[in-house]
């Protein structure tokens, strides 16, 4: 009997000892609940980045690299294979059209010249030769000709002499032929002598044809070459700014060679870079923002270069404002390329807050406290996102990342 009164308090125990410890988890639990619920309730009005609802236009960009660029910049190239002998500007300096930049060593080009020249007046004497000779040639056939007629006029006399004495008794038959014969070979001998004449004159004037064609070829490399010559004076043919200038004296340079660039810094353009799997949406006439620090510029897309180059397509932007003066050649910008725009909507500053769905929740302040409210949001770039519905113009907006309250309702905000 005692040993069950026993077991029955043991087990007594056990159940009390289980119940106190339910319910002391069930305290700890609830009291972890409450503080939680307390604590995520408020916060610090430091805490959070507000920005406040109002009208304007939104637009949705694709995002690029861009470079700044003179818009117009002449490249002056060496017109000759030569070294480079003096430099007279340094990138940097302002230049007016006339002055000099660089001169080159151009003896080899002088004396190459001067090669092509002697060798051109030795050609004209070579075609006044021909002429000649050709002349010459013609004048002698031509007096065969005459010869050959005047003895064609000596031999039909012949025949008629022939055919009279025949005639008169005098002659024979086999005479007359003999006549006749001899008066024929002349005649084609003439004849051939005719079409000589005819196939010379033909000949001479295709050979004077090529010796002046010829001529002409020389003549057109000296005054090219006399041109390259003139050119090697390496001047500007515009004022401007020098931006480089090949500075390696006695380097030798080739002929097309790149010496110097001017540009004219009163005017720039952006040349901009995109991967090129958002080719397909880039297209000339397509509106651009670049953004210089907190500048920023519309423009639009007017140049896209066909070659793809590691991925990456290049285009052109010209500036609404090409003078402005945040610019500078080689400054790196950001490029937005506007692919939509909504005019007239209500938007908000962008931030960590909208990183979701086009249907989310966002919290908007209302007195002392910040009010979960459900928004649509409709475009979005670097600076704005548009909300379609759920707030109104002056209202002001939590843009900060909230993820860490997204099952309150309410905040209390504490200054």
């Amino acid at each position: 009997m005692d040993k069950v009164i026993e077991e029955e308090v043991s087990a007594q125990k056990r159940k009390k000892g289980i119940t106190i410890g339910i319910v002391i988890l069930a305290l700890f639990v609830l009291a972890i609940w409450f503080i939680r619920a307390t604590l995520k309730s408020t916060i610090s009005k430091a805490q959070i980045i507000t920005g406040i609802v109002e009208r304007g236009d939104v637009e949705n960009t694709l995002n690029a690299s861009g470079e700044v660029l003179p818009e117009f910049e002449e490249i002056l190239t060496s017109p000759i294979s030569a070294s480079i002998k003096n430099v007279v500007m340094d990138a940097g300096n302002k230049v007016k059209a006339g002055q000099s930049i660089l001169t080159l060593d151009k003896s080899a080009s002088q004396t190459e010249f001067e090669k092509i020249n002697f060798q051109l007046q030795s050609k004209r004497n070579e075609i006044s030769k021909l002429k000649l000779d050709l002349n010459k040639s013609f004048f002698d056939i031509q007096s065969n000709n005459d010869i050959k007629q005047l003895r064609i006029s000596n031999l039909a006399d012949a025949v008629e002499n022939a055919k009279r004495l025949f005639k008169a008794g005098g002659g024979t038959r086999e005479g007359i032929e003999q006549a006749q014969l001899n008066l024929k070979v002349a005649q084609l001998e003439k004849k051939q002598l005719e079409n000589e004449i005819k196939s010379k004159q033909q000949t001479m004037q295709i050979e004077i044809k090529e010796a002046e064609i010829a001529l002409a070829i020389q003549e057109n490399d000296l005054r090219e070459l006399q041109r390259k010559l003139q050119l090697a004076n390496i001047i500007a043919t515009r004022s401007g700014v020098v931006t480089y200038v090949n500075k390696n004296i006695g380097a030798t340079v080739r002929e097309g060679e790149s010496l110097a660039r001017i540009a004219n810094l009163s005017s720039f353009k952006v040349n901009g870079s995109i991967s090129d799997n958002y080719m397909d949406q880039l297209h000339n006439g397509m509106p651009v923002i670049v953004r210089i620090n907190e500048t920023q510029l519309k423009g639009h897309v007017v140049n896209v270069y066909p070659s793809v180059q590691n991925g990456i397509v290049t285009f052109d932007v010209q500036l609404d404002e090409r003078n402005s003066k945040q610019l500078r050649p080689n400054m790196k910008v950001d490029v937005f390329l506007v692919t939509n725009m909504h005019s007239k909507v209500m938007r908000v500053a962008n931030g960590p807050a909208f990183r979701g769905p086009a249907n989310q929740d966002i919290f908007v302040l209302n007195g002392g406290k910040a009010e979960r409210t459900s928004v649509h949001i409709g475009l979005s770039n670097f600076d704005y996102v548009e909300i379609k519905d759920g707030v109104k113009p002056g209202d002001v907006v939590i843009t900060s990342d909230m993820a860490e309250y997204k099952n309150v309702k309410e905040l209390t905000i504490n200054n």
